[in-house]
């Protein structure tokens, strides 16, 4: 059975067909098909235990530094790990839920609440003893002061 947003979007019955396919052989091998939720399924009865969300950023740069900002409302500064390996900077938080009512029923539930990461290759070399980090009204703020660069040096070639 084709949906109307499956139709809207141009998918044929052959190609929903073919995913459902996919999903029984899966199941045949003790698994579901990764990135294929079960009909009907919730998004949380597929997703991994240990999944964790990624964060959306910002990623600019200033004549003197590499900035990147984050919105990441609800996580306290001490739940916050950044990390710069090489040319990786590594953002990693926990965001937890917290409850003061027992819920039963749920109309919308579009918050993320869990881990959080996200790697960023830095466009430039860095001073990473320098790097700084602020959060203001949940705005992760994180600033990379861009490394000197070295005199570039020629180097004449001699016929041996």
């Amino acid at each position: 059975m084709v949906s109307f947003l499956n139709k809207l979007a141009g998918i044929k019955e052959e190609e929903v067909e073919d995913v459902a396919a996919v999903r029984d052989e899966s199941r045949q091998g003790g698994r579901e098909a990764e990135g294929v939720p079960e009909a009907g399924a919730k998004e949380k009865d597929w997703l991994d235990e240990n999944y964790e969300g990624q964060l959306s950023v910002d990623v600019y740069g200033t004549e003197g530094e590499v900035v990147v900002v984050s919105t990441i409302a609800g996580v306290k500064p001490e739940d916050i790990d950044i990390s710069i390996s090489n040319d990786m900077l590594t953002i990693r938080g926990q965001r937890t839920e917290e409850k003061e009512e027992s819920v039963s029923d749920h109309y919308y539930q579009e918050c993320y609440w869990g881990g959080f990461s996200r790697s960023i290759i830095l466009p430039v070399e860095v001073e990473a003893d320098k790097v700084s980090a602020s959060l203001k009204n949940g705005v992760l703020t994180v600033r990379l002061p861009r490394a000197r660069r070295a005199k570039s040096i020629s180097v004449r070639v001699k016929e041996v």
